[in-house]
Parts: C-alpha cells; sequence; structure tokens
C-alpha cells in the first residue's frame, strides 16, 4: 500500500536524521507547539484541572464520604437496605500494614478487621460487635494496591446486621 509505504519511508529518513518539512507532509499545524521543561524538575505543570465534583469527591459518584483512613466512601443500596463501604489498601499509602508480614506475605492484620467492622457498625447505627470471625486473611499484593468493601447487611428479625454469615463467604474482599 503505497500510503503506508510513503510513511514509513518518512519515518525511516526522520530517526536517521533527516530534516524534515512536517508541514508540507501534514499540512500546517492546527495548534499552537508549546515549550515542555527540558530540566526535569522544573516543576512546570502540564496536566489538565479536574473540574470540581470530578475525581475525589465521592458524593459526585452517588456516594457519601465516610472520612475513615481505610475505606473513603459508602452507600446504601436500596432494594436490601445493605450499606456498603469501599476503600483501597495499598502499603504505599498505608505503609504500617506492611509492618504485619506472615511468610514474606503482607496481611491485613486483625485488629484493622475489628476497626473496619466498628466502622461500618457506626455507619448504620449499630453500637457493638457481637461476634466476628475471620474465615480468611486479607492478603495485600506487593506492589498496587487492593479493593476493599465491607458489606453490612439489611437488620434481620433481632435489629442484628451481619456483615458475613458462615453459610456465605466473607464479605471482606
Amino acid at each position: 500500500p503505497e500510503p503506508t509505504t510513503l510513511l514509513t519511508g518518512i519515518a525511516r529518513a526522520f530517526t536517521r536524521g533527516t530534516h524534515l518539512p512536517w508541514d508540507r507532509i501534514y499540512g500546517p499545524p492546527t495548534t499552537t507547539p508549546i515549550n515542555l521543561p527540558t530540566y526535569p524538575f522544573q516543576r512546570t505543570r502540564h496536566w489538565l484541572d479536574v473540574p470540581a465534583g470530578v475525581g475525589g469527591d465521592a458524593s459526585a459518584h452517588g456516594l457519601a464520604a465516610v472520612g475513615h483512613p481505610l475505606l473513603s466512601a459508602a452507600v446504601e443500596i436500596p432494594e436490601s437496605g445493605a450499606t456498603v463501604l469501599t476503600g483501597r489498601l495499598s502499603v504505599d499509602t498505608q505503609p504500617w500494614i506492611a509492618d504485619h508480614a506472615v511468610l514474606g506475605k503482607v496481611m491485613l492484620p486483625g485488629t484493622a478487621f475489628v476497626e473496619l467492622a466498628i466502622r461500618g457498625g457506626d455507619q448504620v447505627g449499630c453500637g457493638r460487635i457481637e461476634e466476628l470471625t475471620l474465615e480468611a486473611p486479607l492478603i495485600l499484593p506487593e506492589r498496587g494496591s487492593r479493593a476493599l468493601k465491607v458489606v453490612v447487611e439489611a437488620a434481620d428479625e433481632s435489629g442484628s446486621r451481619p456483615i458475613a454469615s458462615r453459610r456465605t463467604p466473607p464479605r471482606w474482599i
């Protein structure tokens, strides 16, 4: 194909140091070029500004901010009456978690599960934990982060709100 062959030849010539009249190849520029920093620590910002209400503001996505170091937002599920709290765990953002390593794997400490259950209860107006059984550890990746979801189910006949039951897998992700 002639267009592909032509552009490939132009690209090869350019990468070998040939000066090319780009405006004759692609036409006159339609935008004004900007000067990028040549010094890596010049601190000139080149990112687009994020409009208000987008990005980190959970309320822009229909969520309520919870103001917790491990959990960032909560949403009530109207159909079931459950409340879901979400967050993101990472050794980079919560470096203290790295102190809890077992056999070379970083795990969320059991006391953090208790804290998450307390925060979930606070979100729905429950004042105490009756019982908390940890069925599996939460292992964090060496790099990156892990999404966290705490599901506080709707109240049962006694007014209790289970976070997990023995019949189903734990609701801690």
